[in-house]
C-alpha cells in the first residue's frame, strides 16, 4: 500500500469517529427539540389563556355610566309638600293647581311663592317647566336612546 491509500483500519477509525459526530449532534439536536417542544407548550398555553379572557371580556355586559347624583331637595318642608302633590299627579301642574293641591288659599301672594318654589326646582332638575308656567317631575330616558343627558337647560336655551 501507498501512502496515500487508507487502510481498513484507518477507514473504520474514520467511520467510528464520524458516528460519534453524528451522534453528538444527533443528541444537540434531540436537546434543541426538547426545548422547542416546552416553549411551544407555553406559547400554546398563552394563546388559550388570551382567547379565554378574550371571550370572558365580550361575555360581559357594557358598563353603565354612573347616574348622575340626584339633586338635592331644599330643606323647608313646602318644598317637600310640592313633590308629594308631583308625586300624586298623572299631568303637568301649574302653580294655581300646585297651591290648590295643597289645600292653599288661591291668593295671587301664595300662588306667586309657589310659582317661584316651582321655578326653583326646576332649575336644579327637580322638576322640569315643559312649557312656560307648566310643571313636571322628569320623566328617566331609555337607556338606550341617544339623546340622554342632552337636555337643554333654560340657560342654554336662551344663548342659542
Amino acid at each position: 500500500m501507498t501512502g496515500g491509500e487508507l487502510t481498513l483500519g484507518a477507514v473504520l477509525a474514520r467511520l467510528e469517529e464520524r458516528e460519534g459526530e453524528i451522534a453528538a449532534q444527533a443528541e444537540a439536536t434531540r436537546e434543541q427539540i426538547a426545548q422547542l417542544t416546552a416553549r411551544l407548550d407555553e406559547l400554546g398555553r398563552a394563546a388559550e389563556e388570551v382567547r379565554i379572557t378574550r371571550k370572558t371580556l365580550l361575555a360581559l355586559p357594557d358598563p353603565q355610566p354612573p347616574a348622575p347624583p340626584a339633586p338635592k331637595l331644599p330643606d323647608h318642608p313646602a318644598y317637600q309638600r310640592i313633590m308629594a302633590v308631583f308625586a300624586a299627579a298623572d299631568m303637568p301642574l301649574r302653580a294655581r293647581q300646585v297651591c290648590e293641591a295643597m289645600d292653599l288659599e288661591i291668593a295671587p301672594n301664595n300662588i306667586n311663592n309657589t310659582r317661584l318654589k316651582l321655578k326653583r326646582l326646576a332649575e336644579r332638575g327637580i322638576l322640569v317647566e315643559t312649557e312656560q308656567g307648566l310643571f313636571t317631575q322628569p320623566r328617566p330616558q331609555p337607556s338606550g336612546d341617544v339623546t340622554a343627558g342632552s337636555r337643554t337647560s333654560p340657560e342654554s336655551a336662551k344663548r342659542t
